[in-house]
């Protein structure tokens, strides 16, 4: 098994120590920096449902557009103005939830190989959603409103594409027509359509893809909008008018920072910036130098269409074809695409072909990884405990990209490391502790911190018997012990593993008569 350091780099650290904080109040089953992609869906839903009410009662004219809003705001306080502030702290929070989420897979090195597609689909996500945000603010049409309108327009103008400027539809109110506000509508109304189909195709290679976060989570998000919309309510400026130059706004630096960014370079510097950016963004998965493992290999002869796989697959690389040698019983075979297959070996934990205890002298399993197939796990486990001469040998089973176990090892360890936690079969710890192993502990990522995303959990509920293949209960429970630690957390683990050895000595201590 490959026991290869995955090299951290500093920002990455940072951002996984961060999480660690927020792993003390809020756990790993809740912490957001963990959900902040079914986060940033969460903020959707909000957006779209408080938008359905607003609509409803908005007046889509030039003339009507202001006195609607600011009257919802105003006399129906306890609802509509209630339901606008939390539209907007809502949309907000999806802009905080979206560029901290392109900041953590960027750190975390997930853009290349077989999240190409994934980092590819949710770079146009970034000027989708600031349009529909920056549209939301000219259909109110207030003074920050009109700010925005001709912010815009003059940004726009920098381009040489206009045979007119666009700053022209804003000289006078007479300019200012409900067709124009139409404009405004569809930007408004039809781009969120856009952005959620986006959406859509941007999760398409996940499997099983949260689209909602967690319970508590998706309450206590909720309920701080709330309260935040009841404590700082949003309301109108002034309403717009085009003869006088608003100097006094209260500006959402979240959505509209581009409009003074612009004043205080150019149109041009930021059509430079905003270009070079979404580039550099579209560019970033060729510039990776990520080398591509070799993909998951399906044994025909050992594979029984059970499916498991395909369940436990986090990409969908995993399809079900009818098996060429087993026409007449109607047996299902694996199929592995290459494309999506992020060489993970969740699904070699999976099948139920991987338990070491078969009596063949080289294990085949029905889907194995060439570049580290499960035969040489059991291989160096049954040497490794052939060598270790303490009383109580214990066995620690490691992942590559969690806590270093080789740190581990010594004269009554024996630590061997996959390339995710995932990839190891239950019944590999009934069969250490049967091969002479004292006692077992199963590392792997931190909750949520899984670098092929279920790993860790998939692991977790085998273990504790809620999803196939799972452990058979064992004779004394004791013996078996989980630790999820992400890098840099060794000595966490080293406790961990002195809590099992002195659990083992106790139980493998003589009684004492009295």
């Amino acid at each position: 098994m490959s026991a290869a350091a995955v090299p951290d780099g500093h920002g990455r650290r940072t951002f996984q120590r961060l999480e660690h904080w927020f792993d003390l109040p809020f756990g790993t089953e809740l912490n957001p920096l963990r959900h902040l992609g079914s986060l940033g869906f969460l903020f959707f839903w909000l957006i779209a449902a408080s938008g359905l009410y607003l609509y409803a009662v908005l007046d889509t004219s030039a003339t009507g557009a202001y006195p609607s809003i600011d009257q919802l705001s105003r006399g129906q306080w306890y609802l509509g103005g209630v339901l606008r502030s939390l539209h907007r702290y809502a949309c907000d929070g999806f802009v905080l939830v979206m560029i901290a989420h392109l900041l953590r897979e960027w750190l975390f090195g997930r853009y290349g190989g077989f999240r190409r597609y994934s980092w590819l689909t949710g770079v146009p996500l970034l000027p989708l959603v600031f349009a529909c945000a920056i549209g939301g603010f000219w259909l109110n049409w207030d003074e920050l409103g009109q700010f925005s309108a001709q912010a815009t327009a003059e940004w726009l103008d920098g381009l040489p594409v206009f045979a007119s400027p666009l700053t022209r539809n804003f000289l006078s109110a007479a300019t200012v027509s409900d067709r124009l506000f139409s404009l405004f509508v569809f930007i408004h109304l039809g781009l969120p359509l856009l952005l959620l189909f986006a959406l859509w195709f941007h999760i398409q290679r996940i499997s099983l893809a949260e689209v909602f976060p967690p319970r508590a989570l998706a309450w206590g998000t909720g309920a701080t909008l709330l309260v935040l919309s009841l404590l700082n309510p949003v309301l109108s400026h002034g309403p717009a008018n085009l003869a006088v130059a608003p100097t006094t706004l209260s500006l959402d630096w979240i959505v509209l920072f581009v409009h003074p960014l612009m004043y205080l370079t150019s149109a041009e510097f930021v059509w430079l910036f905003v270009g070079a950016t979404l580039l550099l963004l579209t560019v970033l998965p060729w510039l990776s130098r990520q080398r591509r493992a070799p993909v998951a290999v399906v044994e025909p002869d050992y594979c029984n269409g059970c499916r498991r796989c395909l369940a436990d697959c986090p990409y969908g690389a995993i399809t079900m074809t009818r098996h060429p040698k087993r026409l007449s019983a109607k047996r299902e075979l694996a199929v592995v695409n290459a494309d999506l297959c992020a060489a993970c070996g969740i699904c070699v934990g999976s099948c139920p072909s991987s338990t070491p205890f078969r009596s063949i002298t080289e294990l085949v399993t029905g889907i194995d990884l060439p570049q580290s197939p499960i035969s040489d796990l059991r291989q160096q486990l049954h040497q490794g405990l052939a060598t270790l001469q303490a009383p109580h040998k214990l066995v620690v089973f490691g992942c590559d990209h969690g806590a270093d176990v080789r740190a581990l090892r010594g004269d009554d360890v024996l630590a061997l490391s996959q390339v995710c936690t995932g990839m190891l079969p239950p019944s590999f710890v009934e069969y250490a502790l049967r091969d002479g192993a004292s006692g077992v502990l199963v590392t792997g990522c931190r909750g949520g911190s899984c670098e092929f995303r279920l790993g860790q959990q998939w692991t977790a509920q085998r273990l504790s018997g809620q999803r196939e293949p799972h452990l058979r209960p064992l004779a004394q429970p004791e013996r078996l012990a989980t630790f999820w630690a992400d890098r840099g957390e060794e000595a966490q683990l080293a406790q961990a593993l002195d809590r099992l050895r002195l659990g083992v000595t106790r139980l493998d201590a003589p009684l004492s008569l009295t």
